[in-house]
């Protein structure tokens, strides 16, 4: 799957809004509240980002990132090897995946234009706590791309856990390699290789900076 497209899996989950105010709404209203005000800010921050990966990191860092429940996302990437795994073990792989996801969707963010997003509606009955938000990034020239939101209700609002491009699901692209890494060399050795990308990806982050 194409990096690229994982940018608007992010895109629509942006967070402009009061802590307190996204822990009230329905999972469908949160994104769809937020996804004007988002797109709004991007497009009005377009010249000053613009070649500058650090400005980008630091808006997915502070907006997106606490829409989803990293530590969930990893535990199902890892499937069944999550079990082989120390406590302090699954806290660097979810820190390394989380910075992963981070630095990887930077440059894709970089790249927005006016694609729109679309969220079709949701029927979410009170005790509901697991539920999909099914959305379309519609954009001039191609073809509508489906983006589908596993989200869980928590105590401090709703998250996500999953998501699935075009029927394709996000965790499950990265269990495959996840368990050919485990399978070479562990669950360590994949806590290495997890850290070796992002150091590679943050030289590149700094390296577009300077030029």
């Amino acid at each position: 799957m194409k990096a690229g497209w994982y940018s608007w899996l992010l895109v629509g989950l942006l967070a402009v809004l009061p802590a307190h105010a996204a822990q009230d709404l329905a999972p469908d209203a949160l994104a769809k509240s937020i996804t004007a005000d988002v797109l709004a800010e991007l497009r009005a921050g377009r010249k000053a980002q613009a070649g500058d990966s650090l400005k980008v990191q630091a808006l997915i860092e502070a907006k997106i990132l606490p829409h989803f429940d990293f530590a969930a996302m990893t535990r199902l990437a890892m499937g069944k090897n999550w079990v082989q795994a120390t406590p302090e073990q699954r806290m660097a792989l979810t820190g390394e995946f989380r910075t992963l996801l981070l630095r990887t969707y930077t440059a894709p963010l970089m790249q927005y234009r006016d694609q729109v997003i679309d969220y079709r509606p949701l029927k979410l009955a009170p005790e509901d706590t697991d539920v999909v938000v099914k959305s379309v990034i519609r954009q001039a020239g191609g073809e509508p791309i489906s983006i589908d939101y596993s989200m869980k209700k928590t105590d401090s609002g709703w998250k996500v856990y999953d998501v699935k491009f075009a029927g394709m699901s996000l965790v499950m692209n990265y269990r495959s390699t996840f368990t050919a890494e485990i399978q070479r060399s562990g669950v360590e050795g994949l806590i290495k290789a997890l850290a070796e990308k992002n150091r590679a990806l943050a030289g590149k982050s700094r390296a577009s900076v300077r030029t």
